[in-house]
């Protein structure tokens, strides 16, 4: 199945969101989506570290989202 994985970043004040990361993957299924995904919010050059990730089908319709601010914590990302 073709997906499309979005990364990106999210405002607290007023919950606006900015991608930051966009790949579109041909996988076996969702929970493979996933587990390419997280390997892209580690190895995916972005100009800065996702607060979230979400997953679309080919129709654009979202089926997977989540916060991988914590994850991104453990990874040691850039400080600036």
């Amino acid at each position: 199945m073709k997906v499309v994985i979005e990364f990106y970043r999210t405002r607290v004040a007023d919950d606006a969101h900015a991608v930051i990361g966009r790949e579109t993957v041909d996988t076996a299924d969702l929970d493979a989506a996933i587990e390419i995904a997280r390997l892209l919010a580690r190895t995916l050059y972005m100009p800065q570290w996702p607060d979230a990730v979400a997953i679309a089908d080919a129709d654009g319709a979202t089926i997977y989202s989540s916060n991988i601010a914590a994850q991104t914590a453990i990874d040691e990302g850039p400080t600036s």
